[in-house]
């Protein structure tokens, strides 16, 4: 027999011959009428549950992850007020249900139904997925969380102090909210997780506020991996930084006292706190689980036993709220109102085409203030004698950043943040002097944690802030690479474009850096970053046209909500010469603040019709070399800078290799996932002309002599292009 059956009519039965489990007299501060609602809550949430089941059998429903066990959450909820920002773990819908009650207008009932039923009606995802979440109710959705949210619950209660310094345009949250992120017992161990509690007291040690409660939601197992007894409380109790509190989630008027104190604590000190709950699962992990097969028989029905309903049918009666049959008449009134409502939600309509699913992808732009760029004299106090520098051609790093500087001048929701950004001015001096320009506060030297770095910057996005993190190198992203993946850029396509968090990503990266670091220093590899949709990906290859992308990107971010990552090559940072020693040909000068580079726009250079060179990066300064021999002997060429990877500007490709004969694709990324892949795939579906690639090896990058010979050079281009012009126009 199904154990969600087994533990209904169990509660029916128990219930009426009064029946109930031991437990504590009801005690604390809980008001009857909201015990009442609490109840009302779990029961609705139970409902919900057994609801969901009976709809994937019938083929109506398609997801039966369920909270019965963990009901307790409708107290914490009720501890809460409706504008603190809650990141719920996927048994939560007990904590929504009940933050409903506490937000005129809701239809919560049908609302998750819809959910359940992945109908286009559904509030927060359009059809997309079950998730909880909802605009009205301040919950961010998640999709089956185990830990990947915590890192932005983080930076989510970073900003609201930072906001009280820096009201951003777009602010979310007002000054007096904390931020609640709840997890199991088993999520509690995941390396991301870990990070974000030690980032929270790593922060809160310094005396900076961090109003964070995490709840740890502990059923003492994962899937069916059991968590050692007393686990939780001997690793969370004595945290520096972090108080520590605990509560029997099966006793309402305890869990909503101990949650009340806890976040009153953290409302109070501005300080982080951990809520370990005791709860139980019931009906197994999902709907195709069955516990017995891990479980012994006599476990499973030894929880069922302990079932949170019947407490609470029991503490309603000591407390004199409401009587045990007044408790099973709402019982079964809200399993029937559910059924009833159900007949109704399987009819509505579902997602169909790949142009419905793939709608909100791209998040919808909003409403900015215009603002007309700093003054001349803000100017001259942050640049001082830089002023007169910018007359001259200059390296890369150093227009990057001036544009950061300008950048931050113009819009105050911007923060920086990553490892030595701020007091050491970066690994490469691209940062140099903002700390001093603006301060630690929007330019924050952060933990070794790139999980974190990314994570308070998606947070900080959630406040109205337009967070740029800083990734030190592009092989350090791999560590935190879900962050981007699994949380920034599927957060508007969950939420139907209700939810967005626009930042820019910078990331010193590629090869070509000559005798430094090996593979963790020198790393090729973008095609992670590619392979996330709505992620835009920009690379420039000098100093002018960084400047104006980067105005570019921020703008994107600003005023369209999107995710960039800018991917600066470091191997060009101090490049000045381009065809021999102090030629100064690859220096470029600062371009007006007003100059941006439009997303989507390619570099030209040249007009030759011979062959066009499609590159960018580290390619594009080699092109050039390879261009000059090239014309010497006497082949016509143009070098394709493409500037904007990820997605490819298709159209403006087409367009610049207009009138040539021939394309040759020069690729510093690898062979195999790289980004000549996609652009050979694009020259074979939309011309007819000769075309060819040079790609790196499928290699890691050496460190010494060796540093570029897996990768394009200035020869191997004239070569390969000579080669190609062998082939017939």
């Amino acid at each position: 027999m199904d154990r969600s059956a087994i533990v209904h009519d169990n509660f029916l039965r128990r219930v009426a011959e009064g029946d109930l489990p031991e437990g504590r007299a009801p005690e604390g501060p809980l008001p009857a009428s909201e015990a009442v609602s609490i109840y009302r809550s779990g029961c609705l949430c139970r409902a919900l549950d057994r609801q969901s089941r009976a709809m994937q059998a019938a083929g109506q429903g398609y997801y039966t992850i369920g909270s019965s066990g963990h009901e307790g959450m409708a107290a914490v909820a009720s501890a809460l007020q409706p504008t603190d920002m809650a990141f719920l773990h996927y048994r939560d819908a007990a904590f929504q249900i009940h933050r409903s009650t506490q937000v005129p207008g809701q239809s919560i009932t049908w609302d998750m139904l819809l959910s359940f039923a992945c109908s286009t009606d559904d509030p927060i995802s359009g059809g997309r997925h079950k998730v909880l979440g909802s605009k009205a109710l301040n919950i961010p959705p998640q999709t089956s969380t185990i830990a990947s949210h915590l890192p932005k619950a983080v930076g989510a209660a970073y900003s609201i102090g930072l906001a009280r310094r820096h009201k951003p345009e777009h602010q979310a949250l007002p000054s007096d909210a904390i931020i609640m992120c709840s997890f199991g017992d088993a999520s509690a161990n995941h390396s991301t997780a870990q990070g974000a509690f030690n980032t929270a007291q790593w922060t809160a040690y310094q005396g900076i506020p961090m109003p964070l409660l995490f709840v740890c939601e502990d059923n003492g197992i994962g899937i069916s991996t059991k968590t050692p007894q007393g686990w939780i409380a001997a690793t969370f109790a004595n945290r520096p930084g972090m108080k520590y509190f605990a509560c029997d989630g099966l006793d309402m008027f305890e869990t909503y006292r101990v949650a009340q104190q806890a976040a009153d604590y953290v409302r109070k000190r501005r300080r982080p706190a951990f809520l370990h709950m005791r709860t139980i699962r019931l009906y197994g992990h999902a709907g195709a689980d069955v516990p017995t097969t891990y479980m012994k028989k006599h476990e499973v029905e030894a929880e069922e036993a302990n079932d949170p309903l019947l407490h609470s049918v029991r503490l309603l009666a000591e407390s004199g709220a409401l009587e045990r049959s007044e408790a099973l008449d709402i019982y079964t009134e809200t399993n029937a109102r559910v059924e009833r409502v159900a007949e109704q939600v399987i009819e509505r309509p579902r997602l169909k085409t790949a142009g419905d699913v793939m709608a909100s992808l791209i998040p919808p732009p909003r409403i900015c203030q215009p603002t007309n760029g700093p003054s001349p004299e803000a100017r001259a106090a942050a640049f001082g004698n830089d002023l007169k520098a910018m007359d001259e051609p200059q390296i890369m790093s150093r227009l990057i950043n001036w544009a950061l500087t300008d950048l931050m001048l113009q819009y105050g929701e911007i923060a920086m943040m990553g490892e030595d950004v701020g007091r050491k001015g970066g690994v490469y001096g691209v940062s140099q002097k903002l700390i001093g320009r603006f301060g630690p506060s929007r330019v924050i030297d952060t933990l070794l944690d790139e999980q974190s770095i990314l994570g308070l910057g998606i947070g900080m996005a959630h406040n109205g802030f337009l967070p740029m993190p800083e990734i030190q190198f592009l092989a350090y992203l791999h560590n935190a690479e879900d962050q981007l993946r699994g949380e920034a850029a599927t957060l508007p396509f969950f939420s139907n474009g209700q939810y967005t968090n626009p930042m820019v990503v910078r990331i010193a990266g590629l090869g070509y850096q000559k005798g430094f670091g090996g593979h963790f220093h020198n790393d090729n590899s973008v095609a992670v970053m590619r392979d996330i949709p709505g992620l835009i990906l920009a690379c420039p290859s000098n100093g002018a046209d960084a400047a104006m992308m980067l105005r570019e990107c921020v703008r994107l971010a600003r005023e369209e909500q999107r995710v960039v990552v800018f991917l600066e090559p470091i191997a060009l940072y101090s490049m000045r010469d381009l065809h021999q020693t102090g030629d100064g040909g690859w220096l470029t000068r600062y371009p007006d603040p007003s100059r941006r580079i439009a997303f989507g726009e390619v570099g030209v250079h040249g007009d030759g019709e011979d062959i066009a060179i499609l590159t960018f990066g580290n390619g594009t300064y080699l092109s050039h070399q390879a261009q000059k021999r090239l014309e010497t002997d006497g082949t016509r060429s143009r070098v394709i800078d493409l500037r904007w990877l990820s997605p490819l500007p298709e159209t403006a490709i087409l367009k610049a290799i207009e009138g040539c004969q021939r394309v040759l694709v020069v690729d510093e990324t690898r062979r195999t996932g790289g980004v000549a892949e996609a652009l050979m795939t694009l020259l074979t579906e939309r011309t007819v002309l000769p075309h060819t690639r040079l790609s790196a090896e499928d290699s890691f990058i050496a460190t010494g002599p060796a540093y570029a010979a897996t990768m394009p050079s200035a020869d191997s281009i004239f070569e390969a292009a000579l080669s190609l012009m062998k082939v017939p126009a």
